[in-house]
């Protein structure tokens, strides 16, 4: 007996033993695969006008990405031939590549395939052309900010200052606050420097302000008084050393002009070339049914002589913080008020060409267009006159056209106008919204355009600059 019931035990045993290992699943063990997909370096072959260019390729294995040197334009994208090193066995699934650059691209990419056998791997591979760029790099602003959103500039409020000028050297800020109107240096502004440098008012007095308006330019500070009545003379003062008193080189009387009633003095826009000649354009806050509003002309020469002071006609929306610029080499000039759409006008305010009031924002004020590394801008600042309205600075891309009037069209027809450059200065809505913008171009030492610097401001927001070093191309 004893020796049967070890028998079932051994019995029992083995029958656990051979049950458990029946219900083992049994998994095949790792085989090494002979067909590897791996590119290990890739070269063009036949870039270049002749075909016969050779450019060496650098792979990312961990992103599955190829990267090229820029090629020449020249080559035929459309038959681009690799010849690549890969796992043995390995070949790429097509003999030569298409490439296929939409006008204005200068960049692009499509998926090789390595394959091996039944396997395969993609790259991504991108080309991208050794082409000239042009313009500024809005990707890369430096900002200086003195506007509401940082630490505001002490006199932009209940609507103390409600003018500035800029000529990438100074700022200058027309200020009715105890500080009185004062420069401000570009320089000591950049390292967070606060320095106010006092005009000389010695001699500067009359009208409802004795100073209002003014304008920044080539190192000259102008200033002009607000005449607000119907026998006001407007003032204009000029400064080349702020510590000394100015020189009055304006007092223009409606008798001058031919226009009785006229207020101005509420906005001053003035362009002079580098000899100190253009135009000075103010304008009037006063129209209405009886008078008209107008815009009073006067010519500069040498900076500092004011001569035929005339009244031209204000077009429609032209409202009390107007502005004129003139387009740098040209006779033309940008008109515009917070309430109309943006017109390019010549010296006697004669409509060429508008955009439609949806182009823009139609609050957009000071619009300025200028040239800078071969593309053209359109630049502009908010006026918050409404409370809908905001106080945002812009910059539109307006390349295209052999002239202002052909790109302002170009422009127009657009189904999207996106901004190269947007900032809120986030003003409030004010009823005295002066708004101004500005700009000023770097050069080399060979006089190529090296930095974009823009101004913006407007009454009770503050001001900014901010610097764009022009594009480069980069790999």
């Amino acid at each position: 007996m004893k020796r049967i019931l070890q028998y079932k035990i051994i019995f029992v045993i083995l029958a656990a033993v051979l049950f458990a290992t029946s219900c083992q699943k049994k998994y095949p063990g790792n085989v090494d695969s002979p067909y590897e997909v791996v590119l290990k370096a890739i070269k063009i072959v036949n870039a270049g006008p002749g075909g016969n260019q050779v450019v060496e390729g650098v792979v990312d294995e961990v992103t599955k990405t190829v990267w090229f040197p820029r090629i020449d334009p020249a080559t035929d994208f459309s038959a681009i031939k690799f010849e690549a090193e890969m796992s043995e066995g390995a070949q790429l699934d097509k003999e030569s590549y298409a490439f296929e650059f939409e006008e204005g691209e200068s960049a692009k990419s499509i998926i090789i395939k390595v394959v091996n056998q039944k396997r395969f791997r993609e790259y991504l591979v991108t080309l991208r052309l050794l082409v000239p760029v042009f313009g500024a790099d809005f990707d890369k602003p430096t900002l200086y900010d003195f506007s509401n959103n940082a630490t505001k500039y002490p006199d932009f409020t209940s609507q103390l200052t409600r003018w500035t000028g800029f000529d990438g050297e100074y700022v200058l800020i027309v200020s009715r606050a105890a500080t009185g109107p004062h420069l401000l240096k570009v320089s000591d502004l950049k390292n967070n420097v606060i320095n106010p440098i006092p005009l000389n008012l010695t001699g500067v007095s009359g009208g409802t302000f004795a100073y209002s308006s003014g304008a920044q330019i080539n190192g000259h500070t102008y200033i002009c008084n607000l005449a607000g009545s119907a026998t006001a003379q407007l003032k204009i003062y000029h400064w080349t050393d702020p510590s000394q008193p100015p020189t009055l080189i304006g007092n223009i009387t409606p008798a001058d002009h031919g226009v009785a009633g006229g207020r101005y003095g509420d906005n001053m826009s003035m362009d002079l070339d580098e000899n100190g000649n253009g135009y000075m354009f103010f304008g009037d806050n006063n129209g209405g049914a009886v008078n008209p509003r107008d815009i009073l002309r006067v010519k500069v020469t040498n900076y500092t002589t004011l001569s035929e002071p005339t009244s031209i006609p204000a077009q429609a929306g032209i409202t009390a913080w107007m502005t004129m610029t003139r387009v740098p080499g040209t006779g033309d000039y940008i008109q515009t008020g917070y309430a109309a759409p943006i017109r390019l006008v010549n010296e006697a305010g004669v409509v060429d060409y508008a955009l439609s009031n949806t182009a823009v924002p139609l609050n957009g004020a000071d619009a300025r267009v200028f040239t800078f590394n071969q593309e053209r801008y359109l630049i502009m600042t908010g006026a918050a006159r409404a409370a809908s309205d905001a106080t945002d600075f812009y910059v539109y891309d307006i390349t295209q056209g052999s002239n202002t009037k052909e790109a302002l069209e170009i422009f127009n027809e657009k189904a999207s106008k996106p901004q190269l450059y947007k900032f809120s200065l986030k003003g409030a809505s004010n009823a005295a919204p002066g708004t101004q913008s500005g700009f000023f171009i770097t050069k080399d030492g060979s006089g190529n355009d090296e930095k974009l610097t823009l101004f913006a401001a407007s009454t009770d927001a503050g001001f900014i600059i901010v610097e764009f070093p022009k594009k480069t191309l980069e790999d």
